[in-house]
């Protein structure tokens, strides 16, 4: 099989738009509603609404990879880095606080033009603590990069990167593709869709391209709206991420990529309306807690912050017992009180019953 970047015509991409004459307006039109939302809120309310942005954004780059990371890790590294937070040490796990770093520095330097010290020092930071690969440069090893599948003697390659001989020339061509596209591409989620195949396409880092591929993504789309963009691509993608890759690997075969071109779109208009959801939950949880932090112990607000941090698609599963105690270390009859006490209150809405008892937070 020919990849993209063996054929001739690379990396002239062709695409058609007349089919998503739409969704682009409906990309302009919710950019606009997210920061009318954005502006109904306190300061305080903006920027908790962006550090949970942040958060989903970290946690859901890695879960595509296969990492896990902890939440209360990443908030709080990202909480330290703005200073909300300086007296917190830093987390044990590097790779949060790695990520975390790469978040702020992609908001903080969205409107500079892109450069190879800028994506070293992002591979830098998404590889902290790392000690077993090749961090803050392009690869250098002799064997193919490929991206593979399948139990070991089964492997399937779905596709295969530019040598890394030819690495340093493909990411000059792709960085002085990249700053002048922002004149030449007059729709800018197209040279945000654009940007990340063909950075993915090269494959530049040892590991991490995922990664640092949305991050560029992000990069072009802020720099169209002039602001850093308030929604977690990364978190739409993992929602549905054999899709993903599915559209990745389509779009890596061929320099035609309209159906790359629609499934970015939609993707990301799929992030915007989770972040105008997440906003509006961000100024609900406001409120809550302005009605409610008379009536609570500090169990039980150690235990509705968590269930409310998980944002508005919920604390999965609900609370119950086992993980009211396991969250503020009270006895299994204290924990039994309070969240009963939350029930005759009005807070938790109970579901089910006996053993399997669990309930939601009434917002």
């Amino acid at each position: 099989m020919r990849y993209n970047w063996q054929q001739k015509d690379w990396p002239n991409f062709r695409y058609q738009t007349t089919d998503i004459d739409d969704l682009l307006f409906d990309f302009a039109q919710r950019t606009g509603r997210i920061s009318g939302v954005l502006e109904g809120l306190s300061e305080k309310e903006q920027t908790e609404a962006m550090i949970n942005l942040m958060v989903s954004e970290a946690i859901k780059t890695s879960e595509i990879e296969g990492e896990y990371l902890s939440r209360n890790d990443v908030m709080s590294s990202i909480k330290r880095n703005l200073g909300i937070q300086p007296d917190v040490p830093l987390t044990k796990d590097k790779r949060a606080e790695g990520v975390a770093e790469l978040m702020l520095a992609v908001r903080r330097n969205f409107n500079e033009p892109l450069s190879e010290k800028e994506l070293l020092g992002w591979h830098s930071m998404l590889m902290k603590g790392n000690t077993s690969l090749e961090v803050g440069q392009w690869r250098t090893h002799e064997e193919p990069m490929q991206i593979v599948s399948g139990a070991m003697g089964r492997e399937v390659v779905h596709f295969q990167a530019p040598s890394s001989e030819k690495v340093p020339s493909e990411m000059d061509n792709f960085i002085i593709w990249f700053n002048k596209a922002q004149d030449t591409i007059k729709k800018p989620i197209l040279r945000a869709a654009i940007a990340h195949l063909y950075f993915e396409s090269i494959h530049p880092f040892e590991d991490g391209n995922g990664r640092i591929g949305r991050a560029i993504a992000e990069k072009a789309l802020s720099q169209s709206i002039n602001r850093p963009v308030l929604f977690s691509l990364s978190k739409s993608i993992e929602s549905n991420k054999n899709a993903y890759y599915d559209a990745l690997k389509k779009a890596q075969g061929s320099n035609e990529i309209t159906e790359w071109i629609n499934y970015f779109i939609q993707t990301v208009l799929d992030a915007q309306i989770d972040a105008e959801q997440e906003i509006e939950f961000t100024l609900k949880k406001t409120k809550f807690f302005d009605q409610h932090k008379d009536r609570l112990n500090e169990r039980q607000k150690k235990g509705v912050r968590r269930m409310l941090d998980e944002g508005h698609k919920g604390f999965e599963g609900g609370m119950n017992a086992r993980k009211y105690v396991s969250l503020t270390g009270a006895s299994k009859a204290t924990a039994t009180r309070d969240l009963q006490d939350l029930v005759e209150k009005g807070i938790f809405v109970p579901i089910g019953g006996g053993r399997s008892a669990r309930y939601e937070i009434k917002l």
